[in-house]
């Protein structure tokens, strides 16, 4: 094989498999940008990697981007601890293939990022690489340079710590849409008491603003302060509409702003009660607003 067909042929394996390991990273990052950065960053060591070596192309792709995913979860780790306010995932506007999946949909929703969150980093990457992408422990183990044994111990107090935070119970697509759309309704009139009736009392509000656009910058709890904080923004801004949106696997809602994109609001939902509100505005993490991002498992 020649080198031009060499080069050829890492091209089309790589471009076969991008939006998975797109995917693997987004999961473990929680960040668009830096799940591109991973890409790349992958894309360079593939590029040098001796292919008729190389068994399980799929496999082999996989591992090389958790390894740069973790490498760069750590450092953002580190740099999350200085962010203005409190920090969200970046929101990805979805097909609505990713919503069929159920799995996927869960697995990528702004409320499961944010469980993900809370987990160190190699907790992380064999949560994802098991229990969304159903990996088999050894090929785990080669990816986070660990053993089996140990792979096995971190994917079961991984799993016991996000069954402890995640969502209860799955919530239906027609469930979801019927809340938001009373909550959009209650927004948009104003109407406090209509917001309550869909707000959980223990309801929490993060916003993320990055130190760039005003955000709160500390969770508001309670549906009381939560729905008067909602009603009270959207009066203040004449120009402000609200439409529907996938975001993230399920339907959410974007805040437009004199026609641009100013906000997302993406909810988590308990018993039927929304008990999460998560209003992203960074501008800098808006940009994948405009089109939608395959994601695969």
């Amino acid at each position: 094989m020649s080198a031009d067909d060499r080069g050829d042929h890492a091209v089309d394996a790589f471009v076969s498999h991008r939006n998975l390991l797109f995917t693997v990273a987004y999961e473990m990052l929680g960040s668009a940008a830096d799940a591109e950065d991973v890409l790349q960053e992958t894309w360079l060591r593939w590029a040098d990697a001796d292919l008729a070596a190389v068994r399980d192309q799929r496999a082999y792709l996989v591992r090389i981007t958790t390894r740069q995913a973790l490498n760069r979860l750590r450092a953002v780790g580190r740099r999350r601890e200085s962010y203005v306010g409190s920090w969200l995932p970046e929101p990805l506007l979805t097909a609505p293939d990713v919503a069929d999946d159920v799995e996927l949909a869960e697995s990528v929703s702004m409320a499961m990022l944010l469980v993900l969150e809370t987990l160190a980093p190699t907790e992380r990457a064999v949560f994802v690489l098991r229990e969304v992408f159903d990996l088999g422990y050894d090929e785990i183990a080669e990816a986070v340079d660990k053993s089996s044994a140990a792979v096995r111990q971190i994917a079961h107090r991984a799993r016991a710590h996000v069954a402890a935070r995640r969502p209860r119970g799955m919530v239906s697509p027609a469930e979801t849409r019927r809340a938001l759309s009373a909550f959009r309704l209650a927004v948009e009139t104003g109407d406090v008491q209509a917001l309550l009736d869909v707000l959980a009392p223990d309801v929490v509000l993060l916003g993320d603003g990055g130190g760039i656009k005003q955000a709160v910058l500390r969770p508001v709890a309670g549906a009381d302060k939560v729905a008067r904080l909602l009603c009270s923004t959207h009066a203040r801004t004449a120009t402000m509409s609200l439409h529907p949106a996938q975001v993230n696997g399920h339907p959410a809602l974007v805040m437009r702003l004199d026609g641009a994109v100013d906000t997302v609001l993406a909810l988590r939902i308990d018993d039927g009660l929304i008990s999460g509100v998560y209003a992203v505005r960074n501008p800098e993490k808006l940009s994948h607003m405009r089109s939608e991002t395959a994601l695969r498992r």
